[in-house]
């Protein structure tokens, strides 16, 4: 109890939980490895790894967002639906605003945040106020989120009116003429993530909970505030993904990311975040992404089908988990 009490006043002593995942490096240089040596002209072509981060971007926002919630040893499966209705409010208030230039670009990020963190709020308060387990709740949330979406457009992709400040100037920019707009974005995201988790006392609440929320609790910390808060970062990093997946993509995606949530499960597990809460790794997430992004690319490259992949990404998930629970 003194200790817990100890590392709450001095969020300085949490850290991030030192990344400690450099086997992962080991293994994500090494696929790329494989794959370069394989048919080294397309795979270390700049375009190519161009496409990789960029590819990499949505799915890299909302694993940093899933890492907050997995922290608290919840989980979120409803992220794939609020990108998607967050898609399709962003793009109708783009239209609204004028579907040009950069104010409309702005009034849709905000639209997208705010739609991304009201529906991260209801499930938060549905599983630290009413006691409704994760798993039922966002499950909840990823149906009536999904259904009010298609309902908002009666199934139809939005493709015309969003503006090309967002499209060509963010989503098809590059900084320098080299790296991806959007994955600056991305970057941003996960360094703000950094920092809360290694330099702010909420980043050590969203361990305690994880690690003891009963002990948390004695120290006088609202633990369900905690809950809630975790849960409405998830949804706005789902909404703020949706706009750059809007930015690359030029249109809403209705039809997409049906298995968003697994993938960033998989990727913040596999990062080393762990599934019983209390251990986050924000780098660790980062590789966690990029393995997959990887080994999509290098498949293509190669000529094997992209299921190999989901079957790659399947067993490294079991043996990450395997190994957190062997950590334990």
């Amino acid at each position: 109890m003194t200790s817990l009490t100890s590392r709450l006043l001095n969020p300085g002593s949490a850290g991030s939980r030192n990344f400690r995942g450099w086997w992962l490096i080991v293994c994500l240089v090494g696929l790329f490895a494989i794959f370069a040596a394989w048919n080294p002209t397309a795979v270390l072509s700049s375009y190519n790894i161009q496409n990789i981060i960029g590819d990499a971007s949505t799915l890299l926002i909302i694993a940093v967002g899933m890492t907050f919630v997995i922290a608290t040893a919840g989980i979120d499966l409803s992220v794939g639906s609020i990108l998607i209705f967050s898609q399709i409010a962003a793009a109708q208030a783009m239209i609204l605003a004028g579907g040009d230039g950069w104010t409309a670009v702005a009034v849709g990020t905000v639209v997208a945040v705010l739609c991304g963190a009201f529906w991260g709020y209801l499930n938060g308060v549905m599983v630290a106020r009413f006691r409704i387990p994760a798993l039922i709740a966002t499950l909840g949330t990823l149906g009536v989120a999904g259904g009010v979406a298609l309902l908002m457009t009666n199934g139809i992709n939005i493709r015309s009116g969003i503006p090309d400040q967002l499209t060509l100037t963010i989503g098809a920019g590059r900084a320098f003429g080299i790296v991806p707009i959007v994955s600056l974005v991305a970057l941003a995201v996960v360094l703000v993530a950094a920092f809360t988790f290694s330099k702010t006392r909420f980043g050590l609440y969203v361990m305690g909970v994880g690690s003891n929320s009963t002990a948390l609790a004695r120290t006088g910390i609202d633990v369900a505030a905690v809950q809630i808060r975790v849960y409405v970062i998830s949804g706005a990093c789902a909404g703020l993904g949706a706009v750059v997946d809007l930015a690359r993509f030029s249109t809403t995606t209705i039809g997409a990311y049906s298995t968003l949530s697994l993938e960033a499960i998989a990727a913040v597990v596999i990062g080393g975040t762990s599934l019983f809460g209390g251990i986050a790794s924000v780098a660790g997430a980062v590789i966690g992404v990029f393995i997959p992004a990887v080994l999509r690319n290098g498949f293509v490259i190669i000529g094997l089908p992209s299921f190999w992949q989901q079957i790659a990404v399947g067993i490294i998930l079991v043996v990450a988990v395997y190994l957190d629970q062997r950590r334990r």
